[in-house]
């Protein structure tokens, strides 16, 4: 394997192999998001992309469509091509069946089953193989997928919207709407990328959120159902809740009560059970319950991108904690007056020099509001 330098026509080949895996952004999950392109010399002559789980992969899709044509072209993948068998055949073995002589992809798989042993099944079989083409790109696509293989926990993603003070309700809680109905329309678009949703009992006995999708299908057709999770640590989620009223998993995930509090929680439990998977945690500092111990969880459940939407308590919870991996800012040009509701709540600081730092990673308007995309910088790259 190489990472030789590429053409012109390599890195456009890469960039449409891109596009097409972006079209399983909202249906691939809890799989990668890939893309293929066959070329023979510089005429594409086949494109293909991962629709969902258990259905063939992008490579097979461009295969069948290629054809006799695929017989000495060159394959660009935005992933390594796997090298086992999954929910499906492994892909490195179609590739060196249908004759491709020259493989191109984007980036390695971290995934324990392959990593590496694509690529070296397909140099064993002959074929030129080269990775590094569109790297970064194909990285961001597939980001909750890279977090979940390497650490075992989703990208998580805290949704927050506020006024131009940093507010997000006023003081008597009135907070619909602070922004406009195009960022909301764009916060479904969020959602329905991501494996799961979650919010906490806060947020569910004030709101009686649905957190579903409101969107018309993707392309490729209806995408998986969202995982909806609520956080509810003495399992106070009532069995009528909106959350309940639609098709679609949902957990509620609660902590270990005192012996006093038992029996009660175990009716309450037996209550929600109808309707949902009830998780009981132990107990972190102050009651609360154990974020890691979530997120591993979810991990285990194959979710990649975890939407959070929540109030200022959990918001706050999974910033200072370092769990949060990227927040999704709506700014809506209004003030609300000091009195507003905060839109974080965060452990006091004594110096400045100790304020958590991120960085502006993208900033698009929304319709009249601006969204602000933001990650973590890294305590290295903190100014002094």
């Amino acid at each position: 394997m190489s990472e030789a330098p590429f053409s012109a026509f390599d890195r456009s080949a890469m960039a449409r192999a891109l596009e097409l895996a972006a079209l399983g952004l909202q249906t691939a999950h809890p799989n990668p998001r890939v893309g293929c392109v066959i070329a023979r010399g510089e005429r594409i002559v086949a494109e293909g992309w991962h629709v969902r789980a258990g259905e063939p992969h992008a490579e097979v899709h461009a295969l069948r469509a290629a054809g006799t044509a695929a017989a000495g072209a060159t394959a660009y993948v935005t992933l390594e091509p796997c090298s086992h068998h999954g929910r499906t055949p492994p892909c490195a073995q179609a590739l060196l069946a249908a004759g491709i002589r020259r493989v191109v992809f984007a980036l390695g798989d971290p995934n324990p089953r392959v990593n590496g042993g694509g690529a070296r099944r397909l140099t064993e079989g002959g074929v030129r193989v080269e990775s590094g083409l569109l790297e970064a790109e194909a990285a961001e696509l597939n980001v909750g997928f890279f977090k979940r293989m390497r650490s075992g926990r989703p990208w998580v993603r805290v949704k927050l919207a506020m006024s131009l003070d940093g507010r997000t309700a006023l003081a008597n809680g009135e907070s619909h709407w602070i922004t406009g109905p195009d960022a909301r329309q764009d916060v479904q678009h969020w959602r329905a990328r991501s494996g799961a949703v979650l919010t906490g009992i806060g947020t569910v006995l004030a709101d009686d959120p649905r957190l579903d999708v409101r969107l018309p299908d993707p392309p490729g057709g209806a995408r998986p159902p969202q995982l909806r999770v609520v956080l509810d640590s003495q399992l106070r989620t009532p069995p009528a809740a909106r959350l309940f009223s639609i098709p679609g998993p949902v957990l509620v995930a609660g902590r270990v009560q005192p012996p006093a509090e038992a029996q009660a929680f175990a009716h309450r439990r037996a209550a929600l059970e109808a309707h949902a998977t009830v998780v009981t945690l132990p107990a972190a500092a102050g009651g609360r319950i154990p974020l890691q111990a979530v997120l591993e969880d979810l991990g285990r459940r194959e979710i990649n991108e975890l939407w959070v939407e929540a109030g200022p308590t959990l918001a706050g919870a999974l910033l200072a904690d370092g769990w949060a991996d990227e927040l999704i800012l709506y700014v809506a040009p209004r003030l609300l007056g000091p009195q507003g509701r905060p839109l974080v709540h965060l452990p006091a600081l004594e110096r400045l020099q100790d304020s958590a730092w991120f960085d502006i990673i993208a900033s698009e308007p929304i319709g009249a509001d601006l969204r602000l995309r933001l990650r973590p910088r890294p305590p290295s790259q903190e100014d002094p």
